[in-house]
């Protein structure tokens, strides 16, 4: 069996450093394994047209989309206010299984181990890409983004790891570094899929003696996705060890979700924090696309290379400069600043009509969210015990997927019923809500 690799390698020791040789190759493994959780998440972002157009007399898409058009007759079927918000729908499916399904990989990591969970998880993300690779129906499609999001619940067990091989002084690194690979993933997710998708291979055909399976125009994007898993696949087998710190207490599995408040308000106040964030910023990341293609005439190669910036900032940000600010801010000052500019990037990008009134917005929130969001999973981690690090992170990054399965279709229906400005405008108002919460944690902090 594959976890028997890895079976006779010790746990990292508690109290080492992410930066010791023996923990990088580990880490990284683990950070792809992250990266690409989110990639799955964002990839299909500018694919939708060519989802539209690549199942024209499907049944169930066909139900779907007349169901979409009810909610507002007007609305013809090729406007494009209807496939943002048919994009939103195919976006919640992923982020709402792996809302369902995080919380029940982090406990079960904690049981048995994190190595096991990611292998098996990885695999079913392996085989789901592979289906969505050769989706010749649309039902097909939606059962890979099914299987995928299930298997994407692994970001619990992921974050545990990386928690587990960093102490406490280098935690807030560990999870910058969580939340550079979460960040970049989330924003080049559309770039890959936007660049890929010029590689139309529909014109192949079905694949003889499997029904249903055929060349899509998303064949390329989805194979890429294919060997990226699989290399990560091997990583995490070669590299990885047990990383779970050994108990003699039977660890229960956990299906439920809730704000944590077991592990004390600072918890459940950031993991609110965190639910309203995301919340706020996924609505952001799906409809931009849509945005800067209506205000700006963006094609799929611009739209591809603004996802890459924003993505390039990110990792700046996250990799480095992060870490210094919260040495000597703390976590929680951090993570509310950050706050305050990705607002003020939401209001600028809600009034852009120029090329360069886009970027000027977009290098504040890029920037401001590569600040925030790893001290949200730092707070909570610090604040936890290294044995319910797996559980605790499940519960975090559900909520996230909570977030992410609700932010764009919100976001979409704003979008579609008040205007283009209105989803960035809900969200900079929305801000306020977290920034009150981390105030009130750091007020009662001292």
């Amino acid at each position: 069996m594959p976890s028997q690799a890895g079976e006779n390698t010790p746990p990292p020791e508690q109290g080492k450093s992410a930066d010791s040789a023996g923990n990088r190759r580990p880490l990284g493994a683990v950070l792809l394994t992250l990266f690409l959780d989110l990639v799955g998440f964002s990839i299909i972002f500018p694919l939708f047209p060519a989802i539209l157009d690549s199942y024209p007399d499907d049944d169930l898409l066909k139900g779907l989309l007349s169901f979409l058009q009810s909610l507002s007759p007007e609305i013809g079927l090729d406007d494009p206010r209807l496939i943002t918000l048919f994009g939103g729908v195919l976006g919640s499916i992923y982020s709402l299984l792996q809302f369902l399904m995080s919380p029940f990989w982090g406990s079960l990591s904690d049981r048995i181990g994190r190595r096991p969970v990611l292998l098996l998880t990885i695999s079913i993300n392996m085989l789901a890409a592979l289906l969505w690779a050769f989706s010749g129906t649309f039902l097909i499609l939606v059962l890979s983004r099914i299987l995928s999001g299930a298997a994407g619940g692994n970001i619990a067990t992921a974050t545990a790891a990386v928690a587990d091989v960093t102490p406490g002084k280098e935690r807030a690194r560990g999870m910058g570094l969580v939340g550079a690979a979460f960040g970049l993933g989330f924003i080049l997710g559309p770039a890959i899929g936007g660049y890929l998708s010029l590689f139309d291979l529909s014109h192949l055909g079905s694949l003889p003696l499997f029904g249903g399976l055929a060349f899509t125009p998303f064949t390329v994007a989805a194979l890429g996705v294919v060997l990226l898993h699989f290399i990560n696949l091997l990583w995490v087998f070669k590299a990885l060890p047990e990383t779970c710190p050994p108990s003699t207490e039977p660890r229960p599995i956990q299906w439920s979700v809730s704000l944590g408040g077991r592990w004390g308000n600072t918890v459940r106040n950031t993991n609110m924090a965190n639910l309203v964030y995301l919340l706020a910023f996924s609505g952001m990341e799906f409809t931009l696309a849509f945005l800067v293609r209506q205000r700006l005439d963006f094609g799929t190669t611009e739209t591809a290379t603004m996802f890459v910036v924003i993505g390039l900032i990110l990792a700046l940000v996250q990799g480095g400069l992060t870490r210094r600010l919260a040495h000597s801010w703390g976590p929680e000052k951090t993570a509310i600043r950050g706050m305050v500019l990705v607002a003020l990037g939401l209001v600028g990008v809600a009034w852009t009509s120029e090329d360069w009134h886009l970027w000027a917005s977009l290098l504040p929130l890029s920037a401001g969210s590569a600040m925030a969001m790893p001290m949200l999973s730092t707070i909570v981690s610090s604040n936890v015990s290294a044995e319910e690090q797996g559980a605790a992170l499940g519960v975090f990054r559900s909520l996230g997927s909570l977030s992410r399965a609700i932010g764009p279709f919100a976001a979409a229906i704003l979008y579609w019923q008040m205007g283009s400005s209105a989803p960035y405008l809900a969200s900079a108002l929305l801000l306020l809500i977290p920034m009150a919460l981390l105030s009130g944690a750091l007020a009662r902090k001292g």
